[in-house]
């Protein structure tokens, strides 16, 4: 086990005021002034949803897909808790704190899209409980992995605050909320998937399949491992740090491992309900179709080596690669490959786009806050340490 593994988190440091933050800034507010237009005159004011189409990229980005590629602090918690890789645990909080604010955005976004935003508490209460609906279970389970991944990340700043006795506190019954954050992940993106089964025929036949629950959650679990792949190379580009290829290496081929499985049951069960064909039709949802799946192959071949893998740009593309595939599937299926019927369009309004785009800002601007005044990056000099076994 290298030396890394054992180094202890430390705040990155650095003036909070560069271009990069200014340019975050100032989508968010550009985010928030539409966002109060959308919620003073309505959805018709800002966006081009219709009768047809009653959600757009709020909906389909800023949630489905915003959720899926916030699962790096899943798919790290699969391998450091669930299967005892204890190599990866400098991982751990990096890619948590990813996950922390892509699931609450994603889940304060929602909020944007709701006809009745107004309304939005009557999800937390009992009486308009709908037990059997998929976007009950969504929603509690998203909401409750928020408060779940929230307890998870406080040692962080317990530890900042010098709070010494209170984590110690915290973290003998941390194992509890480390089991949910596992458990509930699963559980809500798969039933991401279920809730594209329930369209019935909206939904082209190469994305309509019972299997989707299976491929969501498959999809998932390789998007939070590209995800960390893409932050880890980003964030030693942005503070001049050394890209921890020695954990990524491998990290790397349990994600290839996960995509194989998924690419066997992806194109096995397309054969099996006999749909394959409309794949090599001429039209634009086959060509979507394979650009999709070929952001799911090419990690194979930028990263099937050991050697490839010791590459830091090929972890980099092949990161990028899994990240557009999982993006393009949850697309596809909630937008591009669904119909609602003839005399119905949607494309995005000007003001849609901004408030997407200033979801992701408000995400970047909280990762590089929290990196650069908590511990949550190992600490550089661990990176200077020879490798050990």
């Amino acid at each position: 086990m290298s030396a890394q593994s054992h180094a202890k988190p430390a705040a990155v440091g650095g003036s909070l005021f560069n271009a990069t933050t200014l340019i975050c800034g100032v989508l968010i507010a550009v985010m928030a002034a539409i966002v109060l237009v959308r919620l003073v005159f309505g959805l018709g004011a800002t966006t081009n949803l219709n009768d047809g189409y009653s959600w757009g990229i709020w909906v389909v980005v800023d949630v489905f897909i915003g959720s899926a590629l916030a699962c790096g602090g899943f798919s790290v918690a699969l391998l450091v808790y669930i299967f005892n890789k204890g190599e990866y645990h400098p991982l751990v909080r990096p890619a948590l704190l990813g996950s922390l604010f892509g699931y609450t955005l994603a889940g304060a976004a929602i909020t944007f899209d709701l006809g009745r935003w107004w309304n939005f508490w009557h999800i937390f209460w009992p009486g308009y409980f709908n037990v059997n609906s998929v976007m009950f279970e969504v929603a509690a389970c998203i909401t409750l992995y928020i408060i779940v991944m929230w307890i998870e990340f406080s040692p962080v700043f317990l530890e900042k605050l010098g709070l010494h006795d209170a984590r110690k506190k915290l973290e003998k019954i941390l194992y509890i909320f480390i089991a949910l954050g596992v458990v509930l992940p699963m559980m809500h993106q798969a039933s991401l998937g279920t809730m594209l089964v329930v369209m019935g025929g909206q939904v082209n036949a190469l994305w309509q399949t019972p299997m989707q629950p299976l491929l969501y959650l498959l999809s998932a679990i390789t998007l939070g491992y590209g995800v960390v792949l893409f932050e880890s190379c980003v964030a030693a580009s942005a503070y001049r740090r050394q890209i921890e290829v020695q954990m990524l290496n491998p990290l790397a081929r349990v994600m290839l491992g996960i995509m194989a499985v998924y690419l066997l049951v992806r194109f096995a069960d397309l054969a099996v309900r006999g749909v394959l064909g409309q794949a090599f039709q001429l039209n634009g949802i086959a060509l979507t179709f394979w650009i999709e799946n070929a952001c799911y192959i090419a990690p194979f071949l930028l990263i099937g080596t050991v050697a490839a893998r010791r590459n830091p740009a090929r972890l980099f593309l092949a990161g990028v690669a899994v990240m557009l595939g999982g993006i393009l599937l949850r697309l596809n299926g909630f937008l591009i490959a669904f119909d609602t019927g003839p005399g119905w369009t949607y494309f995005p309004s000007v003001p849609e786009l901004l408030v997407t785009i200033g979801v992701f800002a408000a995400e970047i601007l909280g990762y590089i806050i929290i990196t650069r005044r908590f511990p949550v990056l190992p600490r550089e000099e661990a990176y200077a340490q020879p490798a050990h076994g």
